[in-house]
C-alpha cells in the first residue's frame, strides 16, 4: 500500500480521487506558479466578477458571454465560439492546443488594451497573440474601468489595502460597483453599497459618486482607492465618503 495523501483540510484523499492524476503533475514546478498567477488574478478580480453576480440577479445577464451579445451586428464576432466576454469589458480568448505558440484573436469595434502588456490594439480585425504555459490572451475594452482587489487567500478574508480602479483610456466608460455585507440575506431587501464612476475621455476626468438604484439603502461607508490609468500607469489615491468626487488626470 503506497503512502497516504491528503487535503487542505488534512483529510486523506481515496485512492480513487487519484488513480487518474499523473504523478508527473504532481508538485510540478513549471506549472505552481501558472495556477498561483490565475488564482490570484480570481481573487484580484472578486470586486468585477461579485457585481456581474449582482447585474446578473437584476437582469439575467450571464457572467460568462457570448461574443454576439454585445456585438450583434458584427458578423465576425456572431461566428466565434472559442473565445468569450467576462462581463462586458474582458475579452477571454481560452488556448486549448497542446504546446500551442500563439492564438489568433478576434477584437471588436473600438481599441482593447492587451491584459498583461497594456499594448493598445484597434479592434475590427484579427490579432495573433504569442502564448505560452503562463499566458492567456485577455484583453480589455477602452472606456473599461476594472476594480481589483489585494491578493486574498480565501474571499472571506480581510485585506486593508484599497480596491484599484483601473481606467482603460480610448473612450468614455462608465461603471457601478456592487458590494455587501457577503454574508446575510441583506441584499433581497436592497441593502448594499452601489458607487458609479464615469470615465471622461476628453477631460480625463474620473466621477466617484453615489449610485443605487431607486428605493435601494447605500451602505456605502469612507474608503480609499487607488485609480490606475491605462496606457502609462499614472496613479492617484482618492479618499471617498460617500460623497462625488472628481480625480483628474
Amino acid at each position: 500500500m503506497g503512502p497516504r495523501e491528503y487535503d487542505n483540510k488534512n483529510t486523506p484523499i481515496p485512492a480513487d480521487d487519484r488513480r487518474n492524476v499523473l504523478q508527473s503533475e504532481m508538485s510540478n514546478p513549471a506549472i505552481e506558479p501558472v495556477v498561483k498567477r490565475y488564482s490570484e488574478l480570481r481573487y484580484q478580480l472578486m470586486p468585477y466578477t461579485y457585481t456581474l453576480a449582482w447585474e446578473a440577479r437584476q437582469t439575467g445577464m450571464p457572467l460568462m458571454r457570448a461574443m454576439w451579445l454585445h456585438y450583434p451586428h458584427d458578423a465576425a464576432a456572431r461566428a466565434l465560439g472559442t473565445q468569450y466576454l467576462w462581463g462586458r469589458d474582458l475579452l477571454i480568448a481560452p488556448v486549448f492546443e497542446k504546446g500551442a505558440s500563439s492564438r489568433s484573436v478576434y477584437l471588436p469595434g473600438g481599441t482593447w488594451y492587451d491584459w498583461w502588456t497594456d499594448a493598445p490594439h484597434a479592434g475590427g480585425q484579427r490579432l495573433t497573440r504569442a502564448v505560452d504555459l503562463a499566458t492567456m490572451p485577455i484583453f480589455v475594452r477602452a472606456g473599461a474601468i476594472i476594480p481589483l482587489d489585494p491578493v486574498r487567500q480565501y474571499t472571506s478574508q480581510a485585506v486593508s489595502e484599497p480596491t484599484t480602479l483601473r481606467v482603460y483610456r480610448g473612450a468614455d466608460g462608465q461603471y457601478t460597483l456592487y458590494e455587501d455585507d457577503g454574508i446575510s440575506q441583506d441584499y433581497l431587501a436592497g441593502k448594499g453599497s452601489w458607487t458609479r464612476m464615469t470615465w471622461n475621455e476628453r477631460s480625463a476626468v474620473l466621477t466617484i459618486e453615489p449610485g443605487p438604484p431607486a428605493g435601494a439603502t447605500n451602505l456605502t461607508a469612507t474608503r480609499t482607492f487607488i485609480v490606475e490609468v491605462i496606457p502609462g500607469r499614472k496613479t492617484r489615491t482618492v479618499h471617498y465618503a460617500g460623497r462625488r468626487v472628481d480625480v483628474r488626470f
